[in-house]
């Protein structure tokens, strides 16, 4: 029995690294394809038209940034897996912590989205965090959301719950596919640290995924086609002055 679950696991690891392998070379092939072929263009004078041209000059900058932020989520996640075994915890307020994640989510929202924050804690509750990758952890969730929101709402839900911290980013967008979902559920059921690639987010959730891992928490995706995604985060972490009742 034993031998069939290790034969299952690494076939299903084997599968996901399939997957990610060939959206990964989608990924990097996509913008590389847009920049060879302008740049060809401009290298032949095969266009005189100003307006063309400053397009095609556009094309391959907005492609070349594409590659560069794909390449750094890469390095970022290779990161995670190599220099997890310690961070540095600190006390903070989480009401001006999260509070801070909400105003920048907001910053990069269009005109048609409302970046919100509930949460039943005292706006005095503090917690043990590691703010860097807490930092990096939101950042991705909230860019997630932003990736898949036009309009609607976007929630930031954070409480006290089982000895930690857990956080919700729901919003009402457009949801993952199901094939992403299920490919997310089995990567987080997983014992690897292969990464899930998606096209709109990148390599977001697969970091976060990596974060809350080395942070020994859990992560939990549930999404709808037409409808929103909904990430929940828990983290253990020692918080006080927690009193509840007041919902901001």
């Amino acid at each position: 029995m034993r031998l069939r679950n290790e034969i299952g696991r690494a076939q299903r690891s084997e599968r996901i690294k399939t997957v990610f392998m060939a959206n990964v070379s989608h990924a990097l092939r996509t913008p590389l394809n847009a920049i060879i072929t302008d740049s060809q263009k401009l290298l032949d004078n095969e266009e005189s038209d100003p307006k063309k041209l400053k397009a095609m000059m556009t094309t391959i900058n907005q492609n070349g940034k594409q590659l560069l932020y794909f390449i750094s989520q890469l390095l970022e996640l290779s990161s995670f897996d190599s220099n997890m075994a310690t961070f540095t915890l600190i006390e903070v307020n989480l009401a001006e912590l999260i509070a801070s994640y909400r105003r920048e989510a907001q910053r990069d929202a269009g005109a048609n989205v409302q970046v919100v924050v509930r949460s039943p804690l005292s706006p005095h509750a503090k917690g043990m965090v590691d703010t860097n990758l807490m930092y990096q952890l939101m950042t991705h969730l909230l860019h997630n959301a932003l990736a898949h929101t036009q309009e609607g709402t976007i929630t930031i839900d954070y409480d006290y719950a089982d000895n930690g911290l857990k956080i919700e980013v729901i919003d009402t967008g457009d949801g993952e596919p199901q094939d992403f979902k299920s490919n997310f559920s089995t990567l987080i059921q997983g014992n690897d640290s292969l990464a899930l690639f998606n096209q709109r987010s990148g390599l977001g959730l697969s970091i976060c995924k990596s974060i809350v891992e080395g942070l020994h928490g859990t992560i939990d995706l549930k999404s709808e086609k037409g409808k929103g995604t909904h990430v929940t985060v828990w983290i253990p972490c020692k918080m006080r002055d927690m009193k509840k009742g007041l919902v901001r």
